[in-house]
């Protein structure tokens, strides 16, 4: 079922949804997938082995993840919702917060070696676009290391509401995102996390009484990784690199 939103929503609506947003959600509470994006990240970046690192935190919302981030060098939050970023700034003084429309923010080119965006991709209409300019952003060499929502298996979801005025909803599945990061970035990881979905063929694949015998030929964690590793998880969880010297 298509849970798609229209694309065509003026952006002032949109900054007044995500201070709401926010203000009524995020700053009150941090969910599990939210931790586990944020577990995914972290790994990766503790495997570039560095503590000076330019990071651009892409629909940074409350700046969370910018905090957890700055352990890792000099951290950029840029955000639509400036309300938010305000009290942001107070938290974490130490960050860089920057509020605008990503695509148009007078940010300057090859100067981050990181970008880091949780949940950000489905929430705009030109997605090429915004692959584009994370590209832009980065050094030669740099890192995208991306999470959003996955479309194939979210609309096999019973639990996901209705759309919510002000916000755009875009879902992609693993085969967008791979066509979308292919012209500007080479794909080093591309998995899911958290396996969901309760319709279709999800009602079987995570049925409880067909994982409880599947138990007992594989355990439940391996169980688990087959299913993200076949993109049967909530959230697509992508890390590429761009190219040194251009795309091959």
């Amino acid at each position: 079922m298509d849970k798609s939103s229209k694309l065509d929503i003026p952006l002032e609506e949109q900054r007044r949804a995500w201070n709401q947003w926010n203000a009524s959600t995020r700053e009150v509470k941090l969910g599990r997938v939210s931790e586990l994006q944020s577990e995914a990240i972290l790994r990766w970046l503790a495997g570039l082995q560095r503590s000076d690192l330019a990071i651009i935190d892409i629909g940074c919302g409350t700046g969370w993840m910018s905090e957890r981030l700055a352990s890792f060098g000099r951290v950029t939050g840029v955000d639509l919702a400036d309300e938010v970023l305000q009290r942001a700034t107070q938290r974490a003084p130490h960050i860089t917060f920057i509020s605008g429309d990503f695509l148009t923010l007078p940010l300057q080119p090859e100067s981050f070696d990181v970008a880091v965006s949780l949940e950000v991709l489905s929430h705009v209409a030109d997605q090429r676009a915004f692959i584009a300019r994370i590209s832009w952003l980065l050094k030669p060499g740099g890192y995208v290391m991306l999470a959003t929502q996955n479309r194939y298996v979210l609309e096999r979801w019973s639990e996901i509401p209705p759309t919510t005025p002000g916000y755009i909803r875009r879902w992609v599945n693993a085969a967008e995102l791979r066509r979308l990061l292919q012209p500007h970035l080479h794909i080093v990881e591309l998995t899911s996390a958290m396996p969901v979905g309760d319709r279709g063929v999800l009602r079987l694949v995570n049925s409880v009484k067909l994982n409880n015998l599947a138990g007992h030929l594989v355990s439940p964690l391996r169980l688990k990784r087959a299913k993200e590793r076949l993109f049967l998880g909530h959230t697509l969880l992508a890390l590429a690199r761009k190219p040194a010297t251009g795309i091959h």
